[in-house]
């Protein structure tokens, strides 16, 4: 399986998790605004938040996730999860300043790095890009050394 097979699975697993947080915060707060909810709105359907969490698993899964498995090796932490924490962390600082600035709540823009919504929104999304870049370091970390211990000797020689 290569590194962007790799990082699309670990992708939809970590949007699985960022989802079920989400979720929560739908129904028992909102604690702030939700991710799916901010694009839906950009996407200018605000009454549609459907479209927003299929933009939300799209992105997740068939672009973070294979942009992850492309860098992985590259990025300069020792653990899968830490490097999944940085890159969520990256991919943050650009969504918190490109697309939070287009996206508005209700009317009302949210600002660079969502802070028009408040310091709830803002905490909630730096939470919920740790969660989601944990757990996609830590199924493609396990999905790589899954690969290595069932790796295919070459020229058929005995595997030990």
């Amino acid at each position: 399986m290569s590194r962007v097979q790799k990082g699309m699975i670990a992708g939809f697993a970590a949007t699985v998790a960022v989802s079920v947080l989400e979720v929560a915060n739908l129904y028992f707060g909102p604690w702030a605004a939700s991710f799916p909810r901010l694009l839906s709105v950009m996407l200018q359907t605000p009454d549609l938040m459907i479209v927003g969490w299929i933009a939300h698993f799209v992105v997740g899964t068939f672009v973070l996730g294979p942009v992850f498995g492309a860098l992985c090796p590259r990025l300069p932490t020792d653990t899968p999860e830490s490097k999944g924490i940085l890159f969520a962390v990256g991919a943050f600082i650009v969504m918190g300043l490109t697309v939070a600035p287009l996206a508005g709540v209700v009317g009302r823009p949210v600002g660079i790095f969502f802070m028009q919504a408040g310091f709830g929104t803002l905490a909630w999304m730096i939470a919920i890009h740790a969660v989601y870049g944990i757990v996609l370091g830590n199924v493609y970390g396990r999905l790589v050394a899954r690969d290595k211990h069932h790796h295919v000797p070459i020229a058929g020689a005995p595997a030990h």
